[in-house]
């Protein structure tokens, strides 16, 4: 490792470590105890969809050869800013964490594999990177931002899922939570995935991105639900109303047919059951958490 390399990761260390200090303190009192940060995995966590991708170095690259280890598996792009961004950050932690974690590169880029193996080697990237094909890209949602990061525990599990930028801080708390490292006075807490996480579980949702069903009643609700998830969303992405709510929060198709699924069930005897088709799932599911779980999962407040 050259000198500037040395001392950029003694950097980055000396500041993660500031912002665990700052907002991980060893101790707390009751008062401070609710403004803890809080880090959360989902409670019953589904597989990672497995693949086989040939690297850019040539070799084969599956989930399982990491089985065992944290794996944070990151859909990234090279026009990307914020990829590019927070690339030397994923580097440092490889290079803190090298027998415990994998950091894994799917990229998304049209570009051609000569032209990313040449980026990759000019960022100095540390980590396996492979090209991902769109059947990747859909079982693990579509993937709507970048980048987007799905942390896997050492069982091959998403506990959770991350878009955008995010501070190192974050990724750290989490990667040391699952490798039982100390990680201050972090708050941990589960959530059922209702979709945030894989769309497969939206039925689960009893929320949804811009879907106001505060004026309708419990009953009415289940309606709305069950048509959310029983009708396909007409903007071309094949997904159900829900699905398309969380893959793509600013899609006037689903915002607008969705409006109008609650304004004909607001307008409806009150008497009208839920049909009795409805799938058992289709009812929406409660949590004990304090946050609401069909909310994206926000992070704690780490500094930018």
């Amino acid at each position: 490792m050259s000198s500037s390399s040395h001392r950029r990761g003694l950097f980055l260390y000396l500041i993660t470590s500031l912002f665990l200090f700052l907002f991980f303190p060893a101790t707390s009192t009751p008062a401070q105890e609710d403004h803890r940060p809080t880090i959360r995995f989902v409670r019953n966590p589904d597989p990672a969809p497995e693949f086989k991708l040939p690297s850019l170095d040539g070799k084969p690259l599956t989930l399982t050869d990491s089985r065992g280890k944290v794996v944070l598996l990151n859909f990234w792009a090279t026009w990307c800013g914020p990829c590019r961004a927070e690339i030397p950050d994923l580097v440092e932690l490889q290079n803190r964490y090298p027998d415990r974690l994998q950091i894994i590169g799917l990229v998304v880029d049209a570009d051609d594999p000569v032209t990313v193996k040449n980026f990759v080697n000019e960022s100095g990237i540390n980590y396996p990177v492979a090209l991902a094909t769109i059947d990747i890209r859909m079982q693990y949602g579509g993937i709507a931002a970048l980048p987007t990061s799905f942390v896997l525990d050492g069982q091959g599990r998403v506990v959770q899922k991350h878009e955008g930028l995010r501070n190192p801080a974050l990724y750290e708390a989490e990667i040391r939570s699952l490798l039982g490292l100390p990680i201050g006075n972090v708050r941990v807490e589960t959530f059922e995935d209702t979709g945030e996480v894989f769309l497969k579980h939206a039925d689960r949702a009893s929320q949804l991105p811009g879907v106001d069903l505060s004026k309708l009643t419990p009953q009415q609700r289940n309606v709305a639900l069950h048509r959310f998830n029983a009708e396909t969303c007409t903007c071309g992405c094949k997904f159900t109303l829900a699905q398309c709510r969380i893959y793509d929060h600013g899609c006037p198709i689903s915002g607008g047919t969705t409006a109008k699924i609650i304004a004909e069930v607001a307008a409806a005897p009150s008497e009208v059951a839920a049909p009795a088709s409805a799938p058992a799932n289709s009812t929406p599911s409660t949590s004990t958490e304090s946050d609401s779980p069909a909310s994206p999962p926000h992070p704690p407040p780490f500094p930018r």
